[in-house]
């Protein structure tokens, strides 16, 4: 048994190794929150699947668990009530509550709601570790927009969460945000993204006096902007931008339609923002990474014209303060 293996069985995460769902960046990047009042932390930043990912056998990561990765998702740490809302509710949504719980410096650290994006199955096919097979959580507080809270509320298994009391679905409405306290509140604003059974929605995070925007899916920004919405102008609005970084270039999927699952590649967005200044490149982070893209591969030409145009990739275990 190798050393990195022995060290992520150390920190509680053996079935992480053992199945290859989930990442020990924990034990290069411990989770921890500084002394903030409210905290972003990263806990994934591959696309649904993860990486590795199913079928692809060759994946070296099946072999070295240094370059597994969790479906992408954050969350909202708020010291003062020593509670985090969770963005997103991924496959790997106990192995990020874990490392998140057990790492943090808010002591009795616990878990206050969940917010989703849309029903694509990375982002809320881990609502069923609250159900009474698992967790058996009550009235977890599930934030939704309409569509999306439709077909939980009329599709099994989803609708028995919500009929045993294991999540209380919120609605959400377009650029209405959602408070907690007097100083953080979270708006959810509609993208364009494939939409077979929900709408999309990206997240506005707004503390004290800083802001971030978490988007990890969308069809293209220049349909964004059809819709009325500039990217430069969230941009320049906001403290720190998560955007989606799904395929570095369009060739990655050799065989498959890439039409049919369209995302903003990382090369054409960086072409897009190349007028951008130093300070607001240095804003946004990409993630939500196939595991195809290059860029999860620090030793790439990929991962060093990125760091190089001065954006960045988000890291699993990074905390962003929001005073």
């Amino acid at each position: 048994m190798n050393n990195k293996l022995l060290t992520c069985l150390t920190v509680g995460v053996s079935a992480i190794v053992a199945l290859g769902l989930a990442s020990c960046e924990a034990s290069k990047t411990e989770i921890k929150t500084d002394v903030c009042n409210a905290n972003l932390v990263v806990l994934g930043t591959a696309q649904d699947a993860g990486k590795p990912q199913i079928g692809n056998s060759a994946d070296p990561a099946w072999r070295d668990s240094t370059l597994i990765r969790t479906a992408s998702s954050i969350a909202l740490v708020n010291r003062d009530t020593a509670t985090y809302s969770l963005f997103d509710a991924t496959p790997d949504v106990k192995y990020q509550m874990h490392m998140l719980e057990v790492s943090s410096e808010v002591e009795g650290l616990k878990l206050g709601e969940i917010f989703l994006t849309h029903g694509h199955m990375g982002h809320y096919l881990g609502l069923a570790q609250f159900g009474r097979e698992a967790m058996g959580a009550k009235n977890v507080p599930v934030y939704a927009m309409p569509k999306m809270r439709s077909f939980l509320e009329n599709n099994g298994p989803w609708d028995l969460l919500v009929k045993l009391g294991n999540i209380n679905i919120n609605s959400l409405t377009d650029g209405i945000p959602v408070k907690f306290g007097d100083t953080i509140s979270v708006t959810p604003f509609t993208v364009p993204h494939r939409g077979e059974y929900t709408e999309t929605v990206g997240y506005r995070i707004q503390s004290a006096s800083k802001s971030a925007v978490y988007i990890p899916d969308i069809d293209s920004w220049e349909a964004w902007a059809d819709a009325g919405t500039k990217l430069t102008d969230i941009i320049a609005a906001n403290d720190y931008l998560l955007f989606d970084g799904t395929f570095y270039s369009g060739d990655e999927l050799p065989g498959r339609d890439m039409r049919k699952i369209p995302h903003p590649t990382i090369t054409h967005t960086m072409e897009m923002l190349k007028t951008l200044d130093t300070a607001s490149r240095a804003k946004i982070r990409f993630i939500h990474l196939n595991h195809t893209n290059p860029a999860l591969d620090p030793n790439t030409n990929a991962y060093e014209d990125i760091e190089k145009a001065g954006y960045k990739l988000a890291r699993e275990g990074e905390r962003i303060c929001l005073d």
